[in-house]
């Protein structure tokens, strides 16, 4: 099975620019636990449930008054459309990353996720060690 088999097509993006606060309702609103961040028509950052936590709520910063380029991680880890499952969850151990942008030919298609992978991926013994890790591993 391919990551374009698996993916979600209608990701959510904001632009650099939007504040944290406006980003949380909007996660919210589409019951999602990430967003990618776009400025003209290109994939620049990330940010993450996790990314709240630690640099907003921890941090006790306003949301309010911080943007989401503030917060956001800027090397994206992405895949392609064409890779297989197993190496997009490899991929995804070995970065320490719960969510996997899917690009093809530097446009942004789709994004996959933990929870993308454990619904639709038919397991053996290997694909159940990788995700059994990915849920229990903590992000740096």
């Amino acid at each position: 099975m391919k990551a374009k088999d698996v993916m979600v097509k209608e990701v959510v993006k904001v632009n650099s620019c939007t504040l944290v606060d406006n980003a949380v309702k909007m996660m919210n609103k589409n019951n999602i636990g990430c967003l990618i961040i776009e400025d003209n028509g290109e994939a620049r950052g990330i940010i993450t449930q996790r990314d709240l936590l630690e640099k907003v709520l921890e941090k006790a910063k306003d949301p309010r008054k911080l943007a989401v380029s503030d917060i956001m991680t800027k090397k994206l880890v992405v895949g392609n459309p064409d890779m297989e499952i197993h190496e997009a969850a490899r991929l995804m151990f070995k970065r320490k990353i719960k969510k996997l942008p899917i690009v093809e030919n530097g446009k942004l298609i789709g994004l996959i996720t933990l929870t993308n992978i454990a619904r639709t991926v038919s397991f053996d013994q290997e694909m159940i060690n990788i995700v059994e890790k990915l849920s229990n591993m903590r992000a740096i």
